[in-house]
């Protein structure tokens, strides 16, 4: 059995896994914001609970957002900050009392869709996230690609390529949390198309509510989605200009919006060099269970 952890800002779920990707078990609780024992705590007392509800011991994956450094073995990156600087493998290692594998949960999404999802039997998967926030992660045979700084897949705070006018004004108007300005992450998370809308409208309104606003043919909300899709398309095809993935897969909130699946794999193409794009451009099969899937396939090997 594999069990994985899957320790996000708001919620904190487990997964246990039968060695054939049946799941037999799954639970989720509020994650304990900004307070580091607690947290251990609560990943501690979700594995308890799948090693109890199953009556099987497991192997252990967690999936974060923000990465192990390799140089200090610490967290880093992590928007949960309260991780930053702490040994969490470590930790839980001590506390229950065996190995524990951890990976960017970006890579989570990857391990999983590579493994038997959106991405199964590709060679080379790119997958991002674009909820929240934004983050991506590459799986090469199956397996997480952290890389030797742990920063693979980090693609949210790159510079959105290709700025024009209006963008290059939004890039001072809307700073990136990591301290940086322009990074893809403030503009094509949802927060980043709310944001947008916003500034287009002088309305707040939620990603979902502003969709709803485009089905009823909004003007204003249908620029704020076209907008969207050309910064997605742009910052997509500046992974495949470095990468050249097999396949790219969507997860997160944004990805439900059908229209996407559309529209950017031919946008892609205007800003591929050479102009020829036929990767695949897929939602994540597993919706919001992918990065708990992942986490417990981190064991699969």
């Amino acid at each position: 059995m594999r069990i994985g952890i899957d320790l996000g800002g708001t919620k904190t779920e487990v997964i246990a896994l039968s060695n054939q990707g049946e799941e037999l078990y799954r639970y989720r609780v509020p994650t304990p914001r900004n307070h580091y024992e607690q947290t251990l705590a609560a990943i501690t007392d979700l594995v308890k609970r799948a090693e109890s509800a199953t009556g099987q011991q497991g192997t252990v994956g967690v999936g974060i957002p923000g990465t192990l450094s390799p140089v200090t073995g610490l967290v880093k990156n992590a928007n949960s900050t309260w991780l930053n600087g702490r040994p969490l493998d470590k930790d839980l290692q001590q506390l229950l009392g065996r190995e524990i594998r951890i990976a960017n949960d970006a890579n989570c999404l990857a391990v999983s869709e590579a493994t038997d999802g959106a991405a199964a039997g590709m060679q080379t998967v790119f997958a991002v996230i674009i909820g929240t926030g934004c983050g991506a992660g590459v799986a090469l045979n199956g397996q997480a690609h952290g890389g030797v700084n742990g920063n693979g897949g980090e693609w949210g705070h790159n510079p959105l390529p290709w700025m024009d006018e209006d963008e290059l004004s939004y890039r001072r108007e809307v700073p990136c949390y990591c301290g940086k300005a322009g990074c893809i992450e403030t503009f094509i998370s949802g927060t980043g198309f709310a944001t947008d809308y916003q500034r287009l409208s002088g309305i707040e309104r939620s990603g979902v509510e502003i969709i709803q606003q485009v089905e009823q043919q909004d003007p204003v909300a249908e620029l704020a989605l076209s907008r969207y899709e050309l910064r997605l398309a742009k910052s997509l095809a500046q992974v495949v200009n470095i990468l050249d993935p097999d396949v790219i897969v969507l997860g997160g909130g944004m990805s439900n919006v059908d229209r996407l699946y559309q529209t950017v794999p031919q946008l892609v193409k205007n800003w591929v060099f050479g102009g020829e794009c036929d990767t695949p451009i897929r939602q994540a099969v597993h919706g919001d269970s992918s990065g708990v899937r992942g986490a417990a396939w981190l064991w699969a090997l």
